[in-house]
């Protein structure tokens, strides 16, 4: 530990830390802007320069290692003025229409500084030379008026997701920031991962669903788990009057560290379509609107005389974006009071994962990574970004996959065995790595056998290296092999947001409804498969529970409205075994029900008592 001075405070802290870091852990504010604490320290604007004893001049503490001994101050008159023309400079650059920006009133950091050091006027005038508005991507817009060139989005983008998409043109005056070579942003290989906005310390970067509906600081901010996938990535809900303005990556989630995907953080932004706000019954042919009672006792009275035949007489799917909880419920109902020999997930079939020995925070040690039957440019895309991010920097990547894996564009080494060779390569592999013949196996697997080889002698060069296997039950005897060999940590990856507490309860079945009386669809706010519809649309008697209506709702004979995601409370089991709490953002409305509470008064309906043991299975 080194001991030093801020502002009179006595200090200590570990060898290495910034100027900024240890003032920070101490409770003392240093005004910044280029620098984010998950961003390596850049130094770029000056904002944060603070007064040392003995040094020449002002030093950035951002950048500036604390040494034994050393005696800082933050806010002497030279510190002041120093930062009051910075922010005259910066203020002059560019075109900062504060009071028509959506983040004015508190939410940028560019005009917070500025207040905070009594600003209230230009002391520079602009040269109101317009700079370009890109507004050509979906789900964001970059307005260099408001930029201000700290390169936080360039950095976020390279530095956390690997994808670097953001640079910047041209050069003093006159830089742009840009994508790819210029191209537009909405044209670019830019992931829609949002993490450039998140990180945007003024309004240069602004999303186009919360744009303009309120300051941060009039909106509540509710900790929660993003139900995209089965990562469990932890989110920020912005919410405003009950609605939900934006969703942010929670810096201080173990499992994400911030980070989010598109599916995260905005495809739930999406517009779902028309809510259900109440109970509805087929009568004389169509859906009628019912009360709670009459739509419980019509789906009780249809589905007790079916209990108990076997199995037979009816089936039952539930989506894994449902709580423990309603899941817990869902299984304890219909397989264990009604008999119901077939119980499914939406995932349908339901994923046969490969047992883990490691976790997801074993990437960020990894220098080798072999990615087996899993494609993480496509799905669970947060693991992927730890991988993208780690290449640069000299982590050897491994991809076998039969199909097209988008994974393989940034592999060192890429194999493309025949569908279902994928267990002769990584035996050719493990071959490899003992000296044995891999001819063999190579042949077997229809992948070369050179490439077996090189991936054999990438991972016998690895100190740490990390597997990180999809949903391919077949794969799990020869990845173990492959991880024996070579001490290598398995990462299993697969399935939806609580699909692992889906197959702990045993929803784990093949869903073929034909030849049922009854189909009970759990559905939640998931939209539904063309699959799913026509797999129920000729079952004589179905119920649905979901938040909106859809094809699927429209052949029901009884739909019950349930909360959305946003509105339920309850607990996530992510592909690691954590158990995360969901934490509720939005009120549901008046005549809406969770998930768990529909099941439970079903099920009391019909003479049951639901156990709600939830964790027995975890």
């Amino acid at each position: 530990m080194v001991n030093l001075k801020i502002d009179g405070q006595e200090i200590s802290a570990p060898e290495g830390t910034t100027v900024l870091r240890a003032a920070e852990a101490a409770g003392i504010a240093i005004p910044k802007l280029c620098d984010h604490k998950e961003l390596t320290p850049y130094g770029g604007c000056r904002l944060c320069l603070v007064e040392v004893e003995g040094a020449r001049t002002l030093q950035p503490s951002c950048t500036l290692p604390v040494s034994d001994k050393m005696v800082v101050w933050t806010n002497t008159p030279q510190v002041r003025e120093a930062r009051r023309f910075v922010l005259s400079l910066i203020f002059s650059e560019r075109n900062h229409f504060c009071m028509y920006c959506p983040v004015s009133g508190g939410d940028c950091e560019l005009q917070n500084a500025a207040y905070a050091e009594g600003m209230t006027h230009w002391p520079l005038q602009p040269n109101w030379q317009p700079y370009p508005v890109d507004a050509s991507h979906k789900d964001f817009v970059l307005d260099n008026n408001r930029c201000i060139l700290c390169r936080r989005c360039i950095r976020a983008c390279g530095e956390l997701v690997g994808n670097f998409t953001l640079g910047v043109e041209e050069r003093g005056a006159r830089t742009m920031v840009i994508a790819d070579l210029g191209v537009p942003l909405g044209e670019s290989t830019c992931i829609a991962c949002g993490t450039c906005i998140q990180v945007c310390p003024t309004g240069a970067l602004i999303d186009r669903a919360g744009a303009y509906r309120g300051r941060e600081k009039d909106s509540q901010k509710t900790a929660s788990i993003c139900a995209g996938c089965s990562i469990g990535c932890g989110v920020v809900l912005i919410t405003r009057d009950n609605n939900l303005l934006r969703i942010e990556g929670d810096w201080d989630a173990p499992v994400n560290q911030g980070l989010l995907c598109e599916l995260g953080r905005f495809r739930p932004l999406d517009d779902p379509g028309q809510r259900i706000l109440t109970p509805l019954v087929r009568k004389d042919g169509a859906l009628k609107a019912a009360t709670w009672e009459e739509a419980i006792g019509v789906t009780a009275a249809k589905l007790q005389p079916l209990a108990g035949k076997n199995g037979s007489g009816m089936a039952a799917i539930a989506s894994p974006r449902l709580t423990a909880e309603t899941l817990c419920a869902f299984s304890e109902l219909f397989a264990t009071k009604l008999g119901s020999a077939q119980l499914a997930t939406t995932d349908d079939p339901a994923p046969a994962p490969v047992p883990s020995t490691g976790t997801l925070a074993d990437l960020h040690q990894a220098d080798c990574v072999v990615v087996a039957g899993a494609d993480l440019v496509a799905n669970h895309q947060v693991a992927g970004f730890f991988i993208k991010r780690a290449v640069p920097k000299g982590t050897r990547l491994i991809v076998i996959d039969a199909g097209e894996s988008q994974m393989k564009a940034l592999a060192d080494c890429a194999i493309t065995p025949n569908k279902g060779g994928e267990p002769s390569a990584i035996a050719g592999i493990v071959a490899a790595l003992k000296n044995q013949a891999v001819d063999v196996l190579a042949a077997h697997s229809g992948a070369p056998a050179d490439a077996l080889a090189k991936a054999a002698s990438m991972l016998a060069a690895a100190k740490t290296p990390v597997i990180v296997a999809g949903p391919h039950k077949h794969l799990a005897g020869a990845l173990s092999e492959l991880a024996d060999t070579v001490a290598a940590k398995i990462v299993s990856v697969y399935g939806k947001a609580n699909t692992r507490a889906a197959l702990a309860y045993k929803i784990d079945g093949a869903f073929d409804p034909k030849g049922k009386q009854a189909v009970f669809v759990a559905l939640g706010d998931e939209k539904p498969t063309q699959k799913l519809i026509q797999q129920v649309e000729h079952v004589p008697f179905v119920v649905v529970q979901a938040a909106y209506t859809s094809q699927l709702t429209a052949v029901a004979d009884v739909v019950f409205p349930v909360e959305t995601w946003a509105e339920q409370e309850g607990h996530f089991v992510n592909v690691e075994g954590a158990v995360q709490r969901v934490q509720r953002g939005l009120i549901p409305p008046d005549e809406v029900w969770s998930s768990a509470r529909v099941l439970h008064v079903l099920a009391q309906k019909m003479g049951y008592e639901l156990t709600a043991d939830w964790q027995r299975s975890l």
